[in-house]
């Protein structure tokens, strides 16, 4: 806040003036209430201005963005805003050069570019009139120019016809441009879906192969991890396995030493009951042994010559009955010699019951016989009596076949000698 010098001194004065008059009579200090108070303003804004004027202000003065006390009745404060003024000024049939009147109509703050000439001269003289009355002209610019007699309207229709060509041209080209542009665009959109689709499944191919050698790798990791899982808890098996074969070698090293030494305890308790008395044992058996060896040559010498001997007699026994029946032979020889036929049909009827016998043999081993008759001869025993007695009856006709002599036809030796 700026407070002139006077100012303050006046306010002090007035200040000390109010307390004695409180001091002395309250009801002259309520008359000199209004009179002695003071008022603070202030600016609001650097766009706002104090014009402060009265008492002790002579010229006013100009406070722009700050404070000041004013004396009511006295003092006067006036507020002036800064901000730039627009002025519309408008100058109807202003003659040109060539004799033509039209009305100017400006605005502060609006350029155009094609009219900055006239703008330029027409702010410099301005500026230099309006400056005399503090009055300040930032921008001076051309707002419309017309006339009434269509003469601007007329130099404008040749410009406008060239522009609406030049706009049906450039509308053309620029549909043109905007078909093509569209086609390009088309086709691009069509080239970058492509390309995009191409990218894509380049992208999908890249992910499938990366992911199938990250599911590889991942699949060895997990694999040789639980190999070395495996491997790792087969190492510990057979550390442990080995320690258990250490303790089981060092359990079989005691066993085995127990044994040994149980081994030697036995051999030597053995010696002591067993090998000396077996070696006696032995001894005696070894002569017991050679005793009976001497004993069975002894009794196998006797039996051989027991043997020899009864060979001999029986060697004898044969001889003399080789000679006996040498000697009968002999005789039935000479007895052959003597009734030959009749000698041969006895030793025939000799043999008769044998061949008999031999032809009834097999029968005598069945153990079933079953006798079919046809109701014509006899039947039972009788019947297979009669089948041997036929078999019998049938030898003399092959003895004759296979001799040449009929039986039947031989004399007997007593029948002859009758």
């Amino acid at each position: 806040m700026r407070i002139s010098p006077s100012s303050r001194s006046l306010a002090l004065l007035l200040l000390l003036f109010r307390s004695l008059a409180l001091s002395r009579s309250p009801s002259l200090s309520r008359s000199l209430a209004l009179p002695l108070s003071l008022s603070l303003s202030r600016s609001p804004s650097l766009a706002l201005a104090l014009c402060f004027s009265g008492l002790c202000r002579s010229p006013p003065v100009m406070i722009s963005g700050g404070r000041v006390f004013v004396l009511p009745c006295v003092q006067k404060i006036q507020r002036i805003s800064l901000n730039t003024l627009t002025l519309n000024v408008k100058s109807d049939k202003v003659y040109t050069r060539h004799g033509v009147p039209i009305s100017v109509t400006g605005i502060a703050q609006e350029i155009y570019r094609d009219r900055k000439k006239f703008s330029e001269e027409v702010f410099k003289v301005a500026s230099s009139d309006l400056v005399n009355m503090g009055i300040s002209v930032v921008s001076y610019t051309l707002k419309d120019v017309h006339d009434d007699q269509d003469y601007l309207h007329s130099l404008g229709k040749s410009r406008t016809a060239q522009v609406q060509k030049d706009a049906r041209i450039g509308e053309a080209q620029f549909k043109r441009d905007a078909v093509i542009r569209e086609a390009h665009a088309m086709q691009e959109k069509i080239s970058a879906q492509y390309v995009n689709e191409i990218q894509m499944a380049k992208a999908q191919r890249d992910y499938e192969l990366k992911k199938a050698s990250y599911d590889i790798e991942v699949n060895t990791k997990k694999a040789e991890s639980e190999m070395a899982y495996q491997l790792q808890v087969a190492k510990t098996k057979q550390r442990i396995e080995e320690e258990k074969m250490q303790v089981k070698v060092v359990e079989r090293s005691q066993q085995i030493m127990l044994q040994e030494q149980e081994i030697t305890r036995r051999e030597k308790e053995l010696e002591a009951k067993v090998k000396k008395p077996a070696e006696a044992e032995r001894y005696r058996l070894e002569k017991l042994a050679e005793a009976q060896r001497a004993q069975l040559i002894m009794e196998a010498e006797a039996e051989a010559e027991s043997i020899r001997i009864k060979g001999d007699a029986e060697a004898f026994a044969v001889e003399a009955k080789g000679r006996a029946e040498a000697e009968q032979m002999a005789k039935k020889a000479e007895a052959f010699q003597q009734y030959k036929e009749g000698a041969m049909v006895d030793m025939l009827l000799e043999q008769l019951p044998l061949m008999a016998e031999e032809i009834s043999r097999p029968l005598a081993q069945a153990q079933k016989i079953t006798m079919i008759s046809s109701g014509g001869g006899e039947v039972g025993a009788a019947q297979l009596t009669g089948e041997v007695l036929d078999i019998m009856t049938r030898l003399p006709a092959a003895v004759e076949k296979l001799t040449g002599i009929n039986i039947s036809q031989v004399r007997r030796p007593n029948q002859r000698c009758a």
